[in-house]
């Protein structure tokens, strides 16, 4: 906020209210993750403005130690839209002095729109886009416990996207292309096994990462 416009600070590409995620999915995760938290009391932030207005100059701060905290507002949303976006699933909780393993399931879709996530002034989304897709490559797997277990992987094999090339490598930013799902068969890799699937296989897996492309 000190050097960005207030104004637009909390705004995002897309409208956030719209969203109303469905609790359970990845919409859901991330909705909760790039919530506007409101920092009082003990939380409260130190405000350099506030207690040079109240200390006087700068070198009579650090003798009087008069700080003045403030109430404050803070959120984090994506600034910069990655090619390939990566969504890392915390499946753990604290259970007493113990971790568990959470094996609840978390809904994901095969192309998911970042925009209410991205700041309004979001660094490479061409200006008038209100979309940031991204269609689904790859999930990882965890089946067995805190302690010991196996990874699996579904992986989509796919033809190769000029413009995921030009934003990687040059980092341009991508004009109207395809919104639906890259076109591509899945398959479930565990170890030295690879098998074809179905799609609806992939989005009914225990995903613990996430693995996207950017589309638009």
């Amino acid at each position: 906020v000190s050097t960005e416009d207030p104004e637009m600070a909390f705004c995002t590409l897309a409208n956030r209210e719209d969203l109303n995620p469905e609790a359970g999915s990845i919409h859901h995760c991330l909705y909760q993750f790039t919530r506007n938290e409101k920092l009082t009391e003990n939380n409260k932030l130190l405000c350099d403005v506030c207690t040079q207005r109240h200390c006087g100059p700068k070198n009579n701060i650090k003798s009087e130690k008069k700080y003045v905290y403030t109430n404050a507002k803070k959120q984090m949303l994506i600034s910069l839209a990655p090619p390939i976006l990566t969504l890392h699933l915390k499946r753990f909780q604290h259970a007493g002095f113990n971790l568990r393993k959470v094996n609840r399931h978390i809904k994901f879709p095969e192309v998911i729109d970042l925009a209410p996530f991205c700041t309004a002034k979001c660094k490479n989304v061409a200006e008038g886009n209100t979309k940031v897709l991204y269609s689904l490559y790859g999930v990882v797997e965890h089946s067995g416990t805190m302690r010991s277990g196996h990874y699996t992987a579904y992986v989509k094999m796919r033809t190769t996207t000029n413009h995921l090339s030009d934003l990687v490598l040059q980092g341009q930013s991508p004009q109207a292309v395809e919104t639906e799902p890259v076109k591509g068969q899945w398959f479930h890799v565990s170890d030295t096994h690879v098998q074809a699937v179905s799609a609806s296989k992939v989005l009914s897996s225990q995903a613990y990462l996430l693995f996207y492309e950017r589309l638009l």
